[in-house]
């Protein structure tokens, strides 16, 4: 591991000085893409610095004990080993998670589709529940968020609603959210009180750009059709509603909520890039071994991965075992436990595996 750190040190250093050409300054693109880079190496070499400064430290503190010393001088000495040693281990475990492999993803913005399951009604006021929170966890990270597309209903919820995150990092942030969420509460509706079990399905899709996939314009269908929904003015009267269907596969997206049909088109479009952005890789990972694949994953939207249990105030996520008694809060967007819980869980996963 040492051996790939000097490698990655001398790249780094290398990179610093093309930062300060004045040819490599005049062209854009290279300069983008080595502050990129740059900005991505500098945790690592950071820690590999700190961790060869605690080395040097351990064999100079490790030289003196082995001199005659007195006894008020020695203890200091024994001191300086001890942290040395304890900054040498902590460095290490930190290097390792620092040389997993980067999912070339999590840089990425993110759409999010919520749809209800079971439960009727009240699974539709779960979609909004949830979409509120994270829209409120992004809203914390100063992250933006826009809905894309939604189906309301009557009573404040929403059957699907599809929006999207933009932010700094968000895919690595919300990658584990997939799946289905379970809610246990006593809907406002139930008269003797009963508990009731409602799902809600959440995928989280890394945004796709053009460049990363070609859609050529001859496997579309766009449908135009009129908008539906909770009422105003230009409900049913213009037909901005788009439908597109992707021939080859057989996706189908639909987007009403601008009054232009050229946005909702825009939209849509967006959401069907993603979504055969994440089928493509949906197909590559169904091609590794079960084995390597990771604990936590970044979710099987069948799979049901966590309960909000209103009568408790807790929220249980079953892949790693992780209850908190902090329902409140964490409808209220305060994920940050859970996600750091998630993200740990899956790089010691990693690191069992040997992926380093």
């Amino acid at each position: 591991m040492l051996e790939k750190l000097e490698l990655v040190e001398a790249r780094f250093e290398e990179i610093a000085r093309k930062l300060t050409d004045p040819a490599v300054v005049g062209d854009q693109a290279q300069y983008r893409a080595l502050m990129k880079e740059y900005k991505s190496l500098t945790p690592l070499v950071q820690k590999y610095r700190e961790h060869r400064a605690a080395r040097q430290a351990e064999e100079e503190a490790a030289a003196l004990l082995r001199e005659p010393q007195d006894r008020e001088f020695r203890a200091l000495v024994e001191e300086e080993l001890r942290t040395a040693r304890d900054t040498l281990a902590r460095t290490q475990q930190e290097m390792r998670v620092l040389l997993l492999p980067h999912d070339p993803n999590d840089e990425k913005n993110v759409i999010i589709e919520i749809r209800g399951g079971a439960g009727g009604e009240e699974a539709a006021l779960f979609v909004g529940t949830l979409f509120r929170m994270y829209s409120m966890y992004a809203s914390s990270l100063g992250w933006k968020s826009e809905v894309l597309s939604s189906n309301p209903t009557e009573l404040g919820g929403f059957k699907e609603i599809c929006f999207m995150i933009e932010g700094d990092g968000v895919f690595s942030k919300l990658k584990f959210e997939s799946g289905v969420h379970r809610v246990q509460r006593v809907p406002e509706t139930e008269a003797g009180g009963r508990i009731h079990t409602s799902t809600a399905t959440v995928a989280v899709l890394p945004e796709a750009e053009e460049v990363e996939l070609e859609i050529q314009p001859g496997d579309l269908q766009i449908d135009t059709y009129r908008s539906g929904g909770a009422g105003g003015q230009h409900v049913n009267k213009t037909e901005s509603a788009i439908r597109i269907t992707h021939l080859p596969t057989g996706l189908v997206v639909e987007c009403q909520d601008e009054r232009s049909q050229y946005k909702n088109k825009e939209k849509a479009m967006r959401i069907l890039r993603s979504r055969l952005y994440e089928k493509m890789q949906q197909e590559q990972a169904d091609a590794i071994a079960a084995e390597r694949r990771s604990q936590v994953g970044t979710g099987d939207r069948s799979e049901r991965i966590r309960t909000y249990n209103y009568p408790q105030g807790r929220v249980t996520d079953h892949r790693i075992g992780l209850t908190l008694y902090r329902l409140e809060a964490i409808l209220n967007g305060d994920l940050t436990e859970l996600i750091d819980a998630l993200i740990a869980a899956d790089q010691a996963e990693k690191l069992r595996l040997g992926d380093v």
